[in-house]
């Protein structure tokens, strides 16, 4: 057996993540709970009232809410069957902060496309920039 090195551990631990984040959440998952992204898209519409959304998002946010425990939830959203305030927020506040639970804590679902950056029309995504140089120095033309 060749002697393993701390260095390749950590490359391969490394890749191992970077495959899995790029991969996403595999669309078996929400299957089998009988959701899919485009219902779920629809669905996140409704409660945001913007259209429209990012499908490659949604499915980043189902695969979340799949993950943990939040499907049947979403399914009887969807199909009227009850208001579920909570879980409701939840996937409003997901869309408007990027941020959503994996099942093995929180990650970024899209921090420039974020909802919050168009409703706050005074500010913008941090390392963006507003424009020329000294842009900001002029009052507004609104």
């Amino acid at each position: 057996m060749a002697d393993t090195t701390r260095r390749e551990i950590l490359a391969g631990v490394a890749a191992a993540i970077a495959a899995i984040g790029t991969a996403g959440f595999p669309t078996a998952l929400y299957a089998e709970a009988g959701l899919t992204v485009d219902d779920f898209l629809a669905l996140s519409e409704k409660l945001t009232g913007k259209k429209p959304l990012d499908a490659a998002v949604a499915a980043k946010l189902l695969g979340g809410f799949v993950a943990t425990g939040k499907g049947d939830g979403i399914l009887q959203l969807m199909h009227g069957d009850g208001i579920d305030d909570a879980l409701s927020g939840a996937i409003v506040a997901a869309w408007y902060s990027g941020l959503y639970e994996t099942g093995w804590g929180q990650a970024v679902s899209d921090f420039n496309g974020a909802l919050v950056w168009a409703a706050m029309t005074y500010t913008k995504p941090w390392a963006n920039c507003g424009g020329e140089t000294g842009y900001w120095a002029d009052p507004p033309t609104e």
